[in-house]
């Protein structure tokens, strides 16, 4: 890499699940700018609640129909017959309504359903579109893990919580409030019997949260880092080899582990004794109702039937109030969620302009002028930086790490906006372009070479759809890579993978290759060779000579060897220019550029 200032991504540790049970900094402005994103299917939910409505009445009204059948199969007991034109009546309905129970059901959950979807759809869609406009320096600030989280797991987390929560929150709300209605209609003193143990429970269950709740919370935050942990190890698995650090490591992973076991059962303890206690407070309901409904009933006050029917409902009724209190913790979850992505698609974007000029019959003659640039505005990288440099040259451009010699090309191509000065192509300062018109006139190949999952072919169409065959076996000729590919068994359609056993020079041949059929007309060359042998960093030197034959060509280089034939070489030190000259004639000055070549020299003998 060329400098340890620029590009400076924190260090990746991967995706990390968004927190159950994590909160939102500003609960009540990120829950109104959510329910925003709910405002187009405000029609669809009132639908799926009139559903969920429709559903949850069908259902608890089937044990009061099931009690009313019960009295007419007990009344032998009171010396009347039985009425089977009422059982059949009664179990007529039962049958209708838990299928009318179910079809509601599923309609209301095929609703929020794609509710949910659509949001997170609409969500993904404005991140994508996000990305595009984000300036460089966000990526500088924030690790790829944390920006790949908000992206996958944090609209994972909120339309999954979206598509259950809805559901959940309107049929317990209803089912709850149903069931205390219709248990009054039946008989006011097993209603109070029955509802007296509640309060109990719930305070207990409140106890339980809480308590969980930072064991959970301890469980996520560790397993985040034992993620990362393992992605960071494994993916460098040789060099820990080579430093023999895998006793270090091992002893980091075993803590880590450790407290992610401690947490995780200490979670899982507090968080498995919620269901046996509603379960307990259920039966104490259960045993209150039986009794008193035993001693109503040798009084003559109420019917074996009602008695059975409050034995349902009270089963009934433990249930929606621990799902509330799920609900609460993973409405809190994805609140903060929605946060984070929020957080994401209020970062600043790019200056966008207005008026840009096009350039036409591109030369390539670039003018630096007074340039001033810093990442930080506490320390300058660029000062009063000045170049003229002339269509068709080659520039090679040299100097330790950190100097700035990325920094320029990076502002040449406009990922970073200058702090005072011009950069100047052909006449008119890249500051009246559009951003997308400057970066077509350069071609880059970089050190790291990158090529995505696909075919050869598809790698090498990347940025310019409408390639022909012929353009890319030129380009591959020209790039010394045709013959490597040529004897892939499926050629140009061998699909390129984690696992493609193609070496690092071949990868860069294809770039290269890549560069050619975009066939811009200024080209840009960092450190294309640091990374290869000396065999292939000739095929790489000749089918960059290929490349940026008659362009205007930057080329930045540590191996000074590949940058003797270039028309002006700079040498860059805290982001000035020291030298300037041919190679031969910077070696007569014997200062700077001297020093490095001979030291270069000098190891290469050895």
């Amino acid at each position: 890499m060329s400098e340890n200032n620029e590009n400076k991504n924190p260090p990746r540790h991967g995706p990390r699940a968004m927190m159950m049970g994590a909160k939102a900094k500003n609960f009540k402005k990120s829950l109104k700018r959510f329910l925003r994103y709910l405002a187009p299917f405000y029609v669809a939910l009132v639908v799926a609640i009139l559903l969920a409505v429709a559903s949850t009445v069908c259902s608890i009204l089937g044990p009061d129909l099931l009690g009313k059948m019960t009295d007419v199969c007990s009344s032998p007991l009171f010396g009347i017959p039985i009425d089977f034109a009422k059982i059949n009546y009664y179990g007529i309905w039962l049958v209708c309504l838990y299928i009318a129970s179910a079809v509601f059901e599923y309609f209301q959950g095929f609703i929020t359903g794609i509710i949910s979807a659509r949001i997170g759809y609409k969500m993904r869609l404005e991140i994508s579109n996000k990305i595009n406009f984000l300036p460089l320096k966000y990526f500088n600030k924030k690790s790829y893990g944390d920006t790949l989280s908000r992206i996958t797991n944090d609209v994972d987390t909120i339309t999954q919580s979206l598509n259950q929560s809805l559901a959940q929150i309107i049929t317990s709300i209803t089912t709850v409030v149903g069931i205390i209605i219709i248990m009054f209609t039946i008989s006011w003193e097993l209603s109070l019997t029955s509802l007296v143990c509640i309060p109990l429970g719930l305070v207990l269950v409140a106890l339980i949260v809480k308590k969980s709740q930072k064991y959970y919370k301890l469980q996520q935050k560790t397993l985040g880092s034992l993620n990362g942990h393992i992605e960071e190890i494994y993916s460098n698995h040789n060099i820990v080899k080579a430093y023999n650090g895998i006793e270090q490591e091992s002893e980091k992973f075993e803590n880590l582990n450790n407290t992610l076991y401690k947490a995780g059962y200490k979670n899982q303890f507090f968080g498995s004794l919620m269901m046996p206690i509603m379960q307990f407070i259920g039966n104490l309901g259960f045993v209150a109702v039986s009794v008193v409904g035993g001693v109503l009933a040798v009084n003559g006050s109420i019917g074996i039937g009602a008695i059975l029917s409050f034995m349902i409902y009270v089963r009934l009724f433990t249930r929606p109030l621990q799902l509330l209190a799920s609900i609460a913790n993973i409405l809190q979850s994805t609140v903060a969620a929605s946060e984070r992505v929020f957080e994401f698609l209020d970062e600043s974007e790019e200056e966008k302009q207005t008026n840009t000029k096009k350039l036409e019959n591109v030369k390539g003659n670039i003018v630096f002028k007074n340039v001033k640039f810093s990442y930080d505005k506490e320390k300058v990288i660029i000062k009063n930086f000045n170049l003229e440099v002339k269509a068709g040259q080659k520039v090679a451009i040299v100097g330790k790490t950190g100097a700035g010699k990325t920094t320029l090309v990076n502002l040449l191509e406009r990922f970073y906006e200058i702090d005072e000065g011009d950069i100047i192509i052909d006449g008119i300062s890249i500051k009246e372009m559009s951003r997308h018109d400057v970066r077509k006139l350069f071609g880059m190949v970089l050190q790291d070479s990158w090529l995505f999952e696909g075919s050869i072919k598809e790698n090498l169409k990347f940025g310019k759809d409408d390639a022909t065959d012929e353009e890319i076996i030129t380009a591959t000729k020209n790039a010394n890579i045709y013959n490597f590919i040529n004897h892939l068994p499926e050629k140009f359609d061998h699909i390129l993978g984690e696992n493609t056993n193609i070496s690092q020079g071949q990868k860069q041949l294809l770039t290269i290759a890549r560069a050619m059929i975009q066939n811009a007309p200024m080209m840009i060359l960092d450190e294309a060779t640091s990374s290869v042998d000396t065999r292939t960093e000739i095929l790489i030197q000749q089918a960059m000579d290929n490349l940026s034959k008659g362009k205007t060509c930057f080329v930045i280089a540590h191996r000074l060897s590949t940058i003797k034939n270039a028309d002006v070489i700079l040498v860059i030190e805290d982001g000035d220019i020291v030298e300037k000259g041919t190679h031969n004639e910077l070696l007569k000055l014997n200062k700077v550029y001297a020093s490095l070549y001979n030291s270069q020299f000098s190891e290469e003998m050895e």
